[in-house]
């Protein structure tokens, strides 16, 4: 992999962080592939809910979003090694309910060219 091609995944991972904290749809889906995917840290199957194709991901992010409305990823590191990436974070974020979120995760990241083909997420889970 080039150099070149290195920098831009690292640049793109960065500029989709910032995309999700300043919740702005359009440019989280200018960073995904038509082909995407996107799997949740939360869900009935082993991999999370599943989300496949640029409308089933937009729907799953603004979906997140909705539950909260503040939400926040901050603390973040990103790196590149090939066609994968990884993205740490510290999410905070308010519930409709009142009751708050604190807690580390990542993001781990398949790419197609300079876009983003799998974000697979994980977070901890504070009992």
């Amino acid at each position: 992999m080039s150099e070149s091609l290195q920098a831009t995944r690292l640049q793109l991972l960065k500029d989709f962080a910032q995309a999700w904290n300043d919740h702005d749809i359009e440019a989280l889906m200018a960073c995904m592939s038509d082909d995407c995917r996107f799997d949740s840290s939360a869900g009935a199957d082993i991999f999370g809910n599943r989300a496949e194709g640029l409308v089933a991901v937009r729907e799953s992010y603004l979906t997140i979003f909705k539950v909260f409305p503040d939400a926040k990823w901050n603390e973040d590191t990103h790196f590149v090694a090939g066609d994968r990436g990884v993205s740490e974070w510290r999410f905070t974020g308010t519930k409709a309910d009142g009751s708050s979120v604190n807690l580390m995760g990542c993001d781990l990241f398949e790419f197609a060219g300079d876009k983003i083909r799998v974000k697979d997420s994980y977070r901890k889970n504070p009992a």
